[in-house]
């Protein structure tokens, strides 16, 4: 049974959806839009709406009520190739309040000359902002890009702390 909630937030609504326990889409734009990058087996799956998905909805709100570290606690599983899986893992450890270059992050995933990699893989990534590629910029610290705009980028580095 797959489950889907809209989260409220200071950035706009957070749509998700989970596998039980296990977040297998997170993003501001819509269901549509998440449903449509999701694994074919999943969506075979019965959806229900809920008010709520329990412990991510959780993490999630105490994320945006400042507990930076809170996202961490969510387990996530998506589609893609063998190196966007070692992308997201190690995005995944891009502290709170830091950010990476998409060169920093092609290095730390085993693949130096794999910049243009990352990025593919930061754009397909369908778990935001529970995978933090908003933590991740330009060589030269300019913001880059974000599937969900440059605003919610921008707050959600501000809120953490990279950005003053």
């Amino acid at each position: 049974m797959l489950f889907q909630a809209t989260q409220k937030t200071p950035v706009g609504e957070l749509f998700l959806v989970s596998h039980e326990h296990i977040l297998l889409a997170a993003g501001f734009k819509s269901f549509k839009d998440l449903f449509s990058k999701m694994d074919a087996a999943d969506l075979n799956l019965e959806t229900k709406s809920v008010k709520s998905i329990p412990i991510i909805s959780d993490l999630i709100k105490d994320y945006f009520d400042g507990d930076l570290s809170a996202l961490g606690g969510i387990k996530v599983r998506q589609p893609g190739a063998e190196f966007s899986q070692e992308v997201w893992k190690v995005m995944r450890k891009i502290p709170a309040g830091k950010t990476w270059s998409y060169s920093d992050l092609a290095s730390r995933a085993g693949s130096p000359n794999a910049v243009r990699a990352v990025g593919t893989a930061c754009a397909r990534n369908l778990i935001a902002p529970i995978i933090p590629c908003h933590r991740v910029v330009k060589s030269g610290g300019a913001l880059g890009n974000y599937g969900y705009g440059l605003q919610i980028k921008d707050w959600l580095l501000r809120h953490e702390g990279a950005l003053k």
